[in-house]
């Protein structure tokens, strides 16, 4: 089969280039006249390249038999239109790399007839009939596709521009292709000029376009934003994306770059739209680098484009799936079209890194240009080796001195435990009321969960693929995940405006120490009056079989309030050691706002010693979650799903201690892996927890002590400073005859 698909290939190479010549001038985007003559006098020398072609080959013939649709548009994401106009243009772009890379005219003639079609609709159209957007598009519901569909067409334009006919162009310059980047950006300021994944579309759409027609007025105008939009100072949109402050010029793609980013890469609106955003980032990037070496894009700010492709593959669970941060679709990963290409251009520009061939080859394809081939052909020479997933702590923030978010990590021989812990900045329209929230994952994925966001991307029957109304009343509010909430109130009151104003502080980081990986972050205005102070502890000891989390949750309070600490924990409750009543005939509500609504409470029991434990069961494992309580705490097993009419949401199990009517308070919690069941052999492998107490000894603004032991009496005490961080500091305490003494912020002894 193999020798076919070469044999193939060969005959349409040698039928293409009889029948054109290519300009020198064109392409110039993601192809150069250069790249496609090294790509074609080695062809057949890296496989997964080959592979990709004759694939290619044979979806856009397929394609080209069934003939060319261009509906007029009616409907949402997941409707047929929607979808067709969708299809087309990733059409179009591989099209023109077929005509490069082949030669085969036919690929041309297909995009020629294609846009001219375009170009007898488009001003026909007027905005798209549904009017459901901040920024209605004309061939899709909102201007974000159409942006999308013009950075695809504008590189099959590119491919085919020098071989159509002068007035061909001209009719295509002058009734799509300007008329759509004049559309997208000078009438859609507040789509165009700020500060969102949506408007980094937007600007590589204009500029990508405005390279093909070499028309500099495009360029700059996707460079350096519109110079007046006439929006007013401070003002933020609907999705939450600033366009000015304080008469600072947000806007362009070079502000993109300064503002989008912190210093070491992290996109402050989360994974899973920098996944999204790479596009746009880096295919008009390598666009600039071709046209405009002079701004020296992959080395703006520091190289952050391509610091920002290696902050994407780390925040990524063992199998490769983005952590859910702020609104994301779970499952997304780095096998996504986006990260194929953020792979394969960082690769290229970036060094030349073997790591990066390892997520090549997992990913199993590559781009159609030099990038990919060059990635292909490395691969090829078995140059790969496998990327590291690292423990880090990411600042936030343009400046860095937003918050942030850490990640822990640790190999135990046969599988992974990871700790993802967010305390970022807000993240705009997308960011969710989750101050020093946490998720937990193993090898095979999560056993403490993010919710993610309330949507089915892409699904006609849940709304068009939008965002469904529970992304607003569940998803983005703090009891949908693993952080303290006061009084069932969200933090900053679930305000957009309060949340972007303010934004956690680092504590420290450290995982230098051997077996202890600490990650601690403070947060003073989620709500007035209460200060915030979480640490977290990836700890590996000889005692326990694998990894066990420490959660350490402070709160200092001015006064009296409730306090909820859900825990979202992944699989089937197996056991609890306190006793409860279930709601066996009728559930009630948790509450009536801010996300309760959506919560039933199953079953409720009260704290009968100083520790609570619950035990549950996921991918073939047990895990326990042992909690120090005290007197009076309500235990709760709660499950998402109420008030959910269209069934939106997942009914996902919840774990929440309540402590109500408490001024200064800590929660301590330590999250242990256990053993394994295995369904065929039918025998349970240490399906117990082995901590058998759990104690806070000390606490108050300045220190908090605890110790935990196992049933054999091996104890662990374990120290921090809640006002110190420095080193060198030495610490003395004596509670009740015992003398507690270290130094630095922490420390973790064992006896």
């Amino acid at each position: 089969m193999k020798n076919i698909i070469k044999i193939a290939l060969v005959f349409t190479l040698v039928l293409g280039m009889a029948s054109v010549a290519l300009s020198q001038d064109h392409p110039c985007l993601m192809l150069t006249p250069e790249s496609v003559e090294n790509i074609r006098s080695q062809l057949g020398k890296a496989p997964l390249f080959d592979t990709e072609l004759a694939k290619t080959i044979k979806e856009v013939d397929a394609e080209m038999e069934e003939g060319i649709f261009v509906p007029v548009p009616k409907d949402m994401a997941g409707g047929y239109t929607h979808e067709r106009h969708k299809k087309n243009f990733f059409i179009l772009q591989k099209a023109g790399n077929l005509f490069q890379i082949t030669g085969n005219e036919k690929y041309a003639v297909y995009i020629r007839d294609m846009l001219l079609e375009y170009a007898a609709l488009f001003p026909s159209l007027d905005l798209h009939p549904t009017n459901r957007s901040y920024a209605t598009g004309k061939i899709f519901w909102q201007c974000l596709n159409d942006a999308n569909w013009l950075v695809y067409a504008s590189q099959a334009y590119d491919c085919v521009y020098d071989w159509l006919e002068p007035e061909q162009v001209a009719h295509l310059n002058e009734h799509l292709f300007r008329p759509l980047a004049d559309f997208i950006s000078v009438e859609n300021p507040k789509f165009f000029n700020r500060i969102h994944n949506h408007s980094t579309w937007a600007n590589a759409a204009v500029g990508m376009i405005g390279l093909v027609m070499d028309d500099e007025e495009l360029v700059k105008r996707a460079l350096y934003g519109l110079e007046d939009d006439g929006v007013d100072e401070n003002e933020v949109d609907n999705d939450g994306g600033f366009i000015k402050v304080a008469g600072v010029r947000k806007a362009g793609f070079l502000a993109q770059l300064d503002y989008s980013f912190s210093p070491d890469g992290y996109f402050t609106e989360g994974p899973y739209y920098l996944r999204y955003a790479m596009s746009p980032f880096l295919l008009f990037g390598k666009s600039l680098a071709n046209n405009r070496p002079d701004i020296d894009i992959l080395n703006y700010r520091d190289g952050i484009l391509l610091k920002a492709v290696y902050a994407l593959l780390n925040q990524t669970d063992a199998q490769g799936q983005f952590f859910p941060i702020n609104d994301a679709q779970k499952g997304m990963s780095w096998l996504s079209r986006e990260v194929v290409a953020a792979v394969d251009i960082a690769y290229f520009h970036g060094g030349r890194d073997p790591m990066l061939l390892s997520i090549a080859q997992k990913q199993g394809r590559v781009l159609l240009d030099e990038t990919g081939f060059a990635v292909a052909r490395a691969i090829e020479k078995g140059l790969a080796i496998p990327f590291q997933q690292k423990s880090v702590a990411y600042v936030d923030g343009a400046d860095g001195k937003k918050g942030g978010v850490s990640i822990l990590r640790t190999d135990f021989g046969d599988g992974e435990l990871c700790t993802v812990f967010k305390y970022s900045a807000h993240g705009m329209g997308h960011g969710h009321f989750d101050k020093l929230s946490f998720s937990l994952y193993d090898e095979l994925g999560e056993i403490i969960q993010d919710y993610g966001a309330a949507r089915w991307v892409n699904i006609d029957q849940k709304g068009g693929g939008r965002y469904l109304p529970e992304n607003n009343t569940f998803a983005k509010q703090s009891i949908a995940h693993n952080t303290v909430v006061v009084n069932e109130t969200s933090h900053y009151e679930g305000s957009v405006k309060k949340g972007e104003a303010h934004h956690p502080v680092p504590y420290f980081f450290d995982t230098e120490q051997g077996g202890i990986q600490i990650s601690s972050a403070k947060d003073f205005n989620a709500y007035d009056g209460v200060g915030l102070h979480r640490t977290l502890i990836l700890l590996e000891d000889e005692s326990f079989r694998k990894p066990i989390l420490i959660d350490v949750f402070k709160i200092d309070s001015d006064k009296e309030r409730l306090y909820d600490l859900p825990i979202w924990f992944q699989g089937h409750l197996l056991q609890a050691n306190f006793s409860y009543d279930a709601a066996l005939n009728a559930m009630s509500t948790l509450g009536a706002d801010d996300g309760y609504e959506h919560i039933w409470k199953e079953a409720q029991g009260s704290s009968e010693g100083e520790e609570a434990k619950i035990t549950w069961f996921n991918h073939g494992r047990f895990y326990s979650l042992t909690s120090a309580t005290t007197s009076g705490d309500e235990l709760i097993f709660a499950r998402s799903g109420a008030n959910d009419p269209e069934f939106n949401l997942r009914h996902d199990p919840a774990f929440i201690i309540r402590r109500k009517a408490t001024k200064n308070t800590v929660f301590v919690s330590v999250v242990e892996p256990h053993g394994a069941y295995n369904p065929v052999s039918e025998i349970p492998d240490s399906p117990f927890s082995s901590i058998e107490s759990l104690e806070v000894v000390y606490d108050d603004a300045r220190y908090t002590i605890f110790q935990f032991a196992k049933a054999n009496g091996t104890k662990w005490t374990v120290m921090l400073s809640n006002m110190d961080t420095n080193a060198d500091a030495k610490h003395l305490l004596e509670v009740n005859d015992n003398k507690f003494e270290w130094q630095g912020p922490y420390s973790i002894s064992k006896k």
